[in-house]
């Protein structure tokens, strides 16, 4: 008898069609607003010409340089500590065999993905506003804290998919051989699992980088990052600045996603 043909979703009537809309409108916005940060002109809207001007004004934008600085800060301190937090849950839950209330742990860390952003945005409004009341303390350290909590399930799932793909026999070797866990996590698991841990602090990063609504509810006066300042501007005389600033937003997200997907891609 002859194999039934593999079901293509290619095949389809009108496939092609709506591929093609679809692509259209999630990108063509995207590229309306690269081509106007280039304008010359005063309006967003409105082409006066090709020109650099926007990136130069926002370049030289103390208010911009402040909210860049203080992104970076913070998604950096970001990245680092969703990391090291979902590596230890990433080993905790995939290095040990099937124990009760394997599936709640598995919700609680994956929580930030499940719940809607502003309920976790509000959720860390009112705890951070109750510890500033209590201690005084108003910098970035609730940012970092933040956006760290937020980032932990986007690190924790490509460092558990690295995880769950590794030989465990190898390390079960270095035990044999009398190596100690520490130097079997130093010298086996951590090496295997560094493409992992890469992919899952750029993806950490590039989340903190670019949120706003848990910036927005958790930051205090003057703690502006570049996506808030940006939303800030968009309330008040809109300027091809913001296209500019956007346009740029977009290269380094393009540069890490794609960094991600080389790391990924290695780590098989």
């Amino acid at each position: 008898m002859a194999r039934p043909r593999a079901f293509d979703v290619t095949t389809l009537p009108g496939f092609t069609f709506i591929a093609i809309v679809s692509f259209l409108l999630l990108y063509a916005p995207i590229v309306t607003l690269v081509i106007y940060s280039f304008n010359a002109g005063d309006s967003v809207n409105l082409w006066g010409g090709f020109s650099l001007k926007w990136y130069h004004v926002a370049a030289g934008n103390e208010a911009v340089q402040g909210a860049a600085i203080r992104s970076f800060i913070i998604a950096t301190w970001a990245s680092v500590i969703a990391t090291t937090v979902a590596t230890m849950a990433a080993l905790g839950t995939t290095r040990r065999g099937k124990y009760r209330g394997q599936s709640l742990i598995y919700i609680i860390i994956n929580q930030p993905l499940m719940v809607p952003e502003i309920v976790t945005a509000v959720a860390l409004l009112i705890f951070f506003s109750s510890v500033k009341i209590a201690t005084g303390y108003t910098g970035l350290g609730y940012l970092i804290l933040a956006h760290s909590a937020f980032c932990v399930p986007f690190a924790y799932l490509p460092i558990k998919a690295r995880l769950e793909g590794m030989d465990i026999n190898m390390e079960t070797a270095a035990a044999d051989l009398y190596a100690t866990p520490w130097k079997a996590f130093r010298h086996v698991t951590l090496p295997l699992l560094a493409p992992g841990i890469i992919a899952g602090a750029m993806l950490a990063f590039i989340i903190s980088l670019d949120d706003v609504i848990i910036t927005e509810f958790v930051k205090s006066a003057g703690q502006d990052t570049l996506p808030t300042y940006m939303l800030g501007q968009l309330r008040r005389a809109l300027t091809p600045e913001v296209n500019a600033i956007s346009t740029v937003l977009l290269a380094l997200s393009i540069v890490i996603l794609a960094l991600f997907s080389v790391v990924t891609r290695k780590r098989g």
